[in-house]
Order: structure tokens, then C-alpha cells, then sequence
């Protein structure tokens, strides 16, 4: 705990000081608390917010607000839908690189859009708490924006989806929340929203589900230590992302700050942090490249749940797609979803829930053994998968656990199932047939194991797993057990799965 109280004190000096010498030179930082004052500051200065139009094949060509012309120039085409990418805080004034990955993805697979890149740089380069107040003010220029395509182009907003990252996403809220008419923005993405003077506030105060027609957002850095977590973790759409628990995520290692700060000092964070906060745009990015690999997430109420398996249903609709795919539904309150994810793209992995009642014959002694799991597919087939039960096996009980796999293994048949260690018991066994010799050729104890069901995340298929030997169903440490699926005469399952 120590280690993380640590971490939680650099990244809140490195948040509120990075940047402190680049504000002394900016004494007239904008300032603003609503959409009124918003407005008349905006009305009073030339615009810092940059709108450029993104082309594979040529330099980024800049619209100018309200300088038709500029549309002409920059090829804006009214038949495209339109994407707006928005960064979030700077600590260095530059762009980010994966914003051009990230338009170069959209521009990929013959797809045809309209890729504007929200350029506020000189606003986001700030004091923290001054680029959050310019996050209202860079929001209503967007909105100003929109609201100018559809009046000297007739182009609807509903054709407009802003993708906001950290800041950006709250930019993108604003941007919804200042446009006028009642008719919304299509779609916001918010990826890994900012949480800092972000976290608990209002609807209005934020990125909400009322900012756009639809409205989605992925999750990835939210924990939250001594009051501070880089990513918001309270729902802020119609359907929030939490891969992997939204905390942290594979491959990306927080302990590994402290040697990133001993060689390059309190900037060497920036890269631990980063990793995890911009998780959630590569997630995006990966969605858009990897067509045939889409991550699917499901609705449940915690990670804790969910990584028992009980969360793999997709009846009325409980799963999605995470990323630029989703099913654009609008549910009446926002709804959590989970999954896991691979360390790197890309990050599909296949999910399964496992369910085994195990009997142990040795009532009076809760054991907690360690397993293996060998599943043989059609496709593919992934071995030797540990699984240790949490709470112990005492008496009857039945475990529930989730599996992800990184390959497709097809149809699943048949499953190889062991108990790890050494036969101990049966070594007890022996002495004590040898010192009550009446009892010889009684069973030996272990743990009755009749049948395994399984649920395929992806396919929602429901499978049930019998003893390859159904006169021998006790597991014994060391020994390995053959599982296939279990047919009556019809040739059909013969137990449903609940």
C-alpha cells in the first residue's frame, strides 16, 4: 500500500506542476465557468481551437470557421459522414502520435468519412485546472462549428461523431451540450474520460448520455488512490467499457515508475501512466483495423463477478462491441460492461465460463488444490490452463471460473482435466489399509467430478461435459481426467445450462 500511496502523490505533484513555467509566460490563461461567459470570451478573441482536415495522401488542410471558402479548399465532402478527433491535456504542447494513427486508421478499409482533427493545443498546454476550464470553451467552438456546417451546408449534425481522449471526451460532452436545436450530435466516443474535478460532478458538469444521440466510452486507468485516478470511473454514457476492470491493464506496469523516475526524473511517470490512460485509444484504433477481431464485453454489476464467468449472456442486450462497431442502442440507464483483453493488438481474447460441481470426500478438510485445463477445439487447442479455486473445496460445491483464450479454438470437445501435486493421499491411503486391513478395497478419498458445463462468450453456446469413464469420476491429486460431451440416446445434451 505504501508503494501506491507513493504513486498517487507523484501523480498528483506531477498534475497540478507540470507545465508551471509555461503558465508564467501566459498570465491571460481563458477562464470561464459557463456557457455564457463561454460564449462572450470566445466572441471577443481570435479562436485558438484549430479545425484540420485530415488527408492520407497530403499535408492536414485547416477549415476556418465561417470561411466557406476553407470547406472548398480542404475537399469537405457532405455525402462523408464526419469524425472529430479531440485530444486531451498536453504536457508537452505537441500532438500526440497517436492521433494520426488514429485518423489513418479511419481512413482504412475503404472507408469514407470526413476526419477533422481538433487541434487546442495553446488551451491544453495549461495548469491543469486552466485546461480543464478551457475544456467548456473549446467544446463551444465545436458546437459553433456544427452548427455552421448545417447552416451553409445543410449538413446534419446527426452525422458527426466526436472520438474525445481524456480531456477531449469532456470537450466532446461540452460540444453536445452547448449546440443549439434540439437535435443532438450522432455519436460521442469518450476514451478513458479525465477524472480529476471530473469525477462526481454533475451531468452538466461532464461527459452524460444527454451529449449526443449515442453515446459510448472505454475505461481503462481508473483506479483511484488517496482521491485520485487519471481516468473517470463512474459511468458517463449509454454504454461504458471496462476492460480488464478499468484499473490497470496487461502489459502496462505501475511499478516500474520508480525506475522511470530515478533515470529521467518526475517526467519518466509520463510513459508508466500513459500506457494504461491511452490503452483506451489503441482498443479504438484496434477496432477499426482488425475487422474480423472484434472484442465483445459484457454487462455486469462488478469485475469480481465477471471473473467468476457468470456475465456471459448477450439476451436483451447484455454484450456489445467495444469500439468504433458498437451496436448503437440506447438503453434507459447506462449500463457497465466487462472484459479482458490481450497485452497488445490485437486484443480480442475468447471467453469462457466454466462450471464444475466437485464432491470432496473428506469432509472435515477444505482443500485447495490447483488445476490444469487442457481444451482440444475443432480449430485449435490450448493446454495445460491453471485454475485455483478461490474459496477452497469443502463438502459440495460448485465453482464457477472464467477462461480467456487469445485463438480461436472452434467447437469445443473435449476437455482434459487435472489435479496438480503429488498423490499424497494416496500414500495415507496405504497406511492406513495397512494398519485396518479390513477396510482394503474401500475408495480411495478425493474429489468427485461428474460433469463440467461450459458457456462459449462469443458463440453463447452452452455445452455439457461428462467422464470419458463414467465408472470413474474420482480425482485424485496427480491424476488426469478426460471429459467429453455428454449425449442420452437421442445424441443430444443431456443437462441444460443455467
Amino acid at each position: 500500500m505504501g508503494s501506491l500511496k507513493f504513486l498517487s502523490l507523484v501523480l498528483l505533484f506531477f498534475t497540478t506542476r507540470q507545465a508551471h513555467s509555461h503558465n508564467e509566460q501566459r498570465k491571460e490563461a481563458v477562464v470561464y465557468h459557463d456557457y455564457e461567459d463561454a460564449k462572450i470570451r470566445s466572441d471577443k478573441r481570435i479562436s485558438e481551437t484549430i479545425f484540420l482536415m485530415h488527408e492520407n495522401t497530403v499535408e492536414d488542410c485547416r477549415i476556418v470557421p465561417h470561411q466557406f471558402e476553407t470547406l472548398e479548399e480542404c475537399n469537405f465532402n457532405t455525402s462523408r459522414p464526419l469524425v472529430m478527433i479531440i485530444h486531451g491535456w498536453s504536457v508537452n504542447g505537441m500532438l500526440e502520435d497517436w492521433i494520426p494513427k488514429m485518423a489513418a486508421a479511419l481512413k482504412s478499409n475503404q472507408r469514407d468519412f470526413n476526419v477533422i482533427i481538433v487541434h487546442w493545443l495553446s488551451l491544453a498546454h495549461q495548469h491543469y485546472p486552466i485546461a480543464v476550464r478551457n475544456t467548456r470553451l473549446v467544446g463551444w467552438e465545436i458546437a459553433d462549428f456544427l452548427e455552421w456546417l448545417e447552416l451553409s451546408l445543410q449538413y446534419p449534425r446527426s452525422k458527426a461523431h466526436l472520438i474525445g481522449y481524456s480531456l477531449g471526451a469532456h470537450v466532446s460532452g461540452f460540444a453536445g451540450t452547448y449546440i443549439n436545436g434540439s437535435a443532438k450530435i450522432g455519436r460521442i466516443t469518450g476514451l478513458d474520460p479525465a477524472g480529476p474535478l471530473f469525477e462526481g460532478m454533475s451531468s452538466t458538469d461532464r461527459l452524460s448520455p444527454d451529449d449526443a444521440h449515442f453515446v459510448d466510452a472505454i475505461h481503462t486507468f481508473t483506479q483511484q488512490h488517496m482521491g485520485l485516478s487519471v481516468g473517470i470511473k463512474q459511468p458517463v454514457a449509454h454504454y461504458d467499457f471496462y476492460p480488464n476492470g478499468g484499473a490497470y491493464q496487461p502489459g502496462c506496469h505501475l511499478m516500474h515508475v520508480y525506475n522511470h523516475i530515478a533515470e529521467y526524473g518526475i517526467t519518466g511517470i509520463t510513459q508508466t501512466v500513459k500506457c494504461a490512460h491511452e490503452r483506451s485509444v489503441h482498443l479504438f484504433i484496434d477496432s477499426l483495423l482488425h475487422d474480423d477481431k472484434q472484442s465483445m464485453a459484457y454487462w455486469c454489476n462488478d469485475i469480481h463477478s465477471f471473473n467468476k464467468g457468470i456475465c456471459l449472456s448477450c439476451r436483451k442486450n447484455r454484450c456489445n462491441t467495444l469500439g468504433f462497431n458498437i451496436r448503437q442502442e440506447r438503453p434507459q440507464r447506462s449500463k457497465r460492461l466487462y472484459l479482458k483483453t490481450r497485452a497488445h493488438m490485437p486484443f480480442k481474447v475468447y471467453h469462457y465460463q466454466f462450471k464444475i460441481h466437485f464432491i470432496n470426500h473428506i469432509q472435515e478438510k477444505q482443500l485447495k488444490p490447483t488445476f490444469m485445463i487442457s481444451l482440444m477445439g475443432t480449430k485449435e487447442d490450448a493446454e495445460n490452463l491453471p485454475v485455483t479455486p478461490v474459496e477452497g473445496i469443502n463438502g459440495n460445491i460448485t465453482y464457477s471460473f472464467l477462461i480467456t483464450l487469445d485463438m480461436d479454438i472452434g467447437d469445443l470437445m473435449m476437455i482434459k482435466f487435472k489435479w496438480e501435486g503429488t498423490d499424497v493421499w494416496a500414500h495415507i491411503w496405504d497406511t492406513v489399509q495397512t494398519i485396518i486391513p479390513w477396510r482394503k478395497g474401500a475408495s480411495r478419498p478425493g474429489l468427485i467430478v461428474k460433469t463440467i458445463r461450459v458457456k462459449a462468450g462469443e458463440t453463447q453456446q452452452k455445452m455439457t461435459f461428462c467422464a470419458q469413464n463414467v465408472g470413474d469420476i474420482q480425482l485424485l491429486p496427480a491424476q488426469e481426467k478426460t471429459y467429453v460431451r455428454c449425449e442420452n440416446r437421442s445424441g443430444r445434451q443431456k443437462k441444460k445450462f443455467k
